[in-house]
């Protein structure tokens, strides 16, 4: 399995798995229906496990735009492989939230609240705050890329540094305390394809009553993560190599 296609399924698995959750909890007539933010944040840490574990031999499983910037920064991957990374990404985050979308149809019809429409495909803050907002993407998506580097041993250079099957519980442990610690403010995108990909399925697909993808806040979980990686590699840069 190449990258490109190793990436596209992980990053397809991990929005099916993690939106789903969000599906399952918001959505009415769900089996799970108001199960609760402690719900969201271990199936999200699942929704991780999952595809690491399965295309981490592979792609090294990056499956998130912030951790490839934060390897390209180390020197791990090039800027032309960067780019078959996000290209998988970001159209397997756009597979993963159609998929839920088709899984749910019927509760998101029955469902009238927008706001909760909008919450299985992307995130929204809690409170509306553009520079905390931002803050809050930045300090998550750092906690995680630092502790992919340290998971992974990653040093300038080392082009045999990436995520392994191994590497899948650690990592998925580290989101789901990003999620329980951290992830209050913003929802915890962490994650640029993870959000951009399915708001902009979220404008595409047709549902009722599904109101605005919010593009205002977009730029946010986009920009927030990718600030994070690049301080997390330049931290690590300092303090390991």
């Amino acid at each position: 399995m190449n990258t490109f296609t190793a990436e596209l399924i992980g990053t397809a698995i991990l929005i099916l798995l993690g939106n789903g959750v969000v599906a399952n909890v918001v959505l009415q007539h769900s089996k799970g229906a108001n199960s609760g933010w402690i719900v969201i944040t271990f199936g999200w840490a699942i929704a991780v496990f999952v595809p690491v574990f399965m295309v981490g031999s592979y792609s090294g499983a990056h499956i998130n735009p912030a951790v490839t910037l934060g390897f390209l920064l180390k020197g791990t991957v090039t800027a032309a492989e960067a780019g078959v990374y996000l290209a998988g990404q970001m159209l397997g985050a756009m597979l993963g939230s159609s998929l839920v979308w088709l899984h749910y149809r019927l509760h998101l019809a029955a469902t009238p609240d927008p706001d909760l429409k909008r919450a299985l495909f992307c995130t929204s803050p809690a409170i509306p705050h553009t520079f905390q907002n931002f803050i809050s993407e930045v300090m998550g998506t750092f906690v995680l890329v630092l502790a992919v580097f340290f998971i992974t041993g990653a040093t300038v250079g080392d082009q045999a540094a990436s995520l392994g099957a191994l590497d899948a519980l650690p990592v998925a442990l580290v989101v789901l305390g990003i999620g329980l610690s951290l992830g209050g403010t913003t929802g915890y995108a962490i994650n640029p394809a993870r959000d951009l990909g399915p708001r902009i399925m979220h404008r595409l697909l047709p549902m009722p009553n599904k109101g605005s993808s919010e593009w205002h806040y977009a730029w946010i979980p986009v920009v927030g993560p990718l600030t994070g990686a690049a301080l997390a590699a330049l931290l690590h840069s300092v303090l390991v190599g």
